[in-house]
């Protein structure tokens, strides 16, 4: 026995049930009374059982597994959605497959084929941008995918983001009643749809208001290329008093040039307002004024239109998208008249 796989088979006659009952046991979904559950845990953990995944698989056509793609994990965001997504789909008895890839041409093609070969039941894409050759594949395979944290135009596809441009929109109101005069922003990647609605909403907001920005420059989403666009805005003729920047990840980066190597005061000299709402804001270092991602939401509704396509199969494709609170803290001045 040492050296020999226990069967179901063995299982069920230890415990004194059906072999199909022992698959019920262990199949997620699936209907067992709690007296044979019992009775088949019992068996199965006196037997050192373990259910064989590959073997459900070719008998249910279900791997149970979900394909997850990130562009990247250095952004504070993603780690903490990486989590939350593993846990709601473990609650729906699912596993994750994580995969990285950036938005270099072919890159997320090749990764998503390789999750294929893999049998998932379905894909989450995390801030990364999906070829209309490779939707097509997916929907000849019969593998649905949803877009978190991203849209794409002109894409047949679901996608679950925050509120973006209303989220811009925002931070343009609070600054304008903040009292300052020029603003600038430190944008997300502009070929991103999320860098492109924050930075929408907030030159609408502005524009409101009857200003514009002083200067809109392209962070990337990349810390050093934020701290860069920093020390160039600080150095025009005309700096800014106030400073938008695109994701927290990047305003983290922002603040550190401001306060550690330029020696200024944040919010008396130059204010400062982020994107996301990461863990790190809260921390008395940071303190960060920033628009709070509803994550929860934002996860619950990737998995339940993904579990949906699955168990219903073609379904047409939904745009979510959930408006997501300022968050007021020590990076910006109190408003003018409070």
């Amino acid at each position: 026995m040492e050296h020999t796989r226990v069967t179901s088979l063995q299982v069920a006659e230890l415990a004194g049930v059906s072999q199909s009952a022992v698959s019920r046991v262990f199949t997620p979904g699936a209907s067992a009374s709690p007296k044979t559950i019992a009775k088949v845990k019992r068996a199965a953990k006196e037997l050192g059982y373990r259910p064989n995944r590959v073997a459900r698989t070719m008998i249910t056509g279900k791997s149970r597994i979900i394909g997850l793609v990130v562009a990247y994990l250095d952004n504070q965001f993603y780690p903490a959605a990486l989590e939350a997504l593993s846990k709601a789909l473990q609650a729906e008895g699912y596993h994750i497959l994580v995969f990285t890839a950036s938005n270099a041409k072919g890159e997320v093609d090749e990764v998503i084929q390789d999750l294929l070969d893999y049998q998932v039941d379905g894909i989450i894409t995390a801030s990364v941008a999906v070829t209309s050759d490779l939707t097509e594949r997916l929907k000849a395979a019969n593998i649905p995918l949803v877009m978190f944290n991203r849209a794409q135009d002109g894409a047949d596809l679901s996608t679950v983001t925050s509120d973006n441009h209303a989220g811009g929109a925002k931070v343009a109101d609070l600054l304008v009643a903040c009292g300052h005069q020029n603003i600038a922003h430190i944008s997300g990647w502009s070929g991103s749809s999320t860098g492109r609605d924050r930075q929408a909403g907030f030159i609408a907001g502005l524009a409101a208001h009857g200003m514009q920005p002083v200067a809109i420059i392209d962070g990337m989403y990349d810390r050093e290329t934020a701290a860069h666009a920093t020390r160039d805005l600080m150095n025009a003729a005309t700096p800014p008093d106030a400073i938008f920047v695109g994701n927290d990840h990047m305003a983290f980066a922002v603040l550190d040039t401001l306060r550690i190597e330029l020696g200024l005061k944040v919010p008396e000299d130059v204010a400062v307002v982020g994107f996301d709402d990461v863990p790190l804001s809260t921390w008395p270092a940071y303190n960060l004024t920033t628009v709070r991602q509803p994550l929860r939401r934002m996860v619950a509704s990737t998995v339940d239109l993904l579990t949906a396509q699955i168990d219903e199969g073609e379904m047409l494709p939904q745009r979510v998208a959930f408006d997501g609170p300022l968050i007021e803290r020590g990076t910006t001045r109190k408003r003018i008249g409070k």
